[in-house]
């Protein structure tokens, strides 16, 4: 999991996202694990993306766009991975103050350069403050995900 958070809306997001994450690992059995590397945008390389087998990302909106640290990693990584990531699955979480969408574009139209495949539909938390309904889809996001790289669908 890579992600940035400044003011803490996100940080709620990926928690509750790596919850589910832990849930779905747990309620697969003791013969089902993963292991998880969760690292802020700026410690993140192109190292990390080739070892891992599914990536999530997670960023606040900023003017309508994605954060400017989650940009500068997917730039970092863009050349260094794209003959050896395609059709890796990946998903998103967003903290929007606006309505998100600016800055859902901009992360999907890098990575489907990339080729990577979207396996659910990005996780927006729109409004002021985290909520309990923002942290459910968060958590049903990890959840499902972990469930997914578990049962080998991607």
């Amino acid at each position: 999991m890579v992600s940035h958070s400044r003011s803490g809306g996100t940080a709620q997001l990926r928690d509750a996202v790596l919850d589910g994450i832990a849930s779905a690992t747990e309620e697969m059995g003791a013969t089902a694990s993963l292991e998880l590397r969760r690292l802020e945008c700026e410690a993140a390389g192109p190292d990390d993306v080739r070892w891992a087998e599914l990536v999530v990302l997670g960023c606040p909106e900023r003017f309508g766009y994605m954060a400017g640290l989650m940009k500068d990693f997917l730039e970092r990584i863009y050349y260094e991975v794209i003959d050896e990531t395609r059709s890796k699955p990946w998903g998103l979480f967003v903290k929007a103050g606006n309505d998100g969408s600016g800055a859902v574009r901009s992360v999907e139209r890098i990575v489907a350069g990339l080729q990577w495949k979207q396996v659910l539909a990005p996780v927006v938390a729109v409004g002021d403050d985290v909520t309990v309904e923002h942290t459910d889809a968060a958590w049903e996001l990890g959840a499902t995900l972990a469930a997914g790289l578990l049962s080998g669908l991607y």
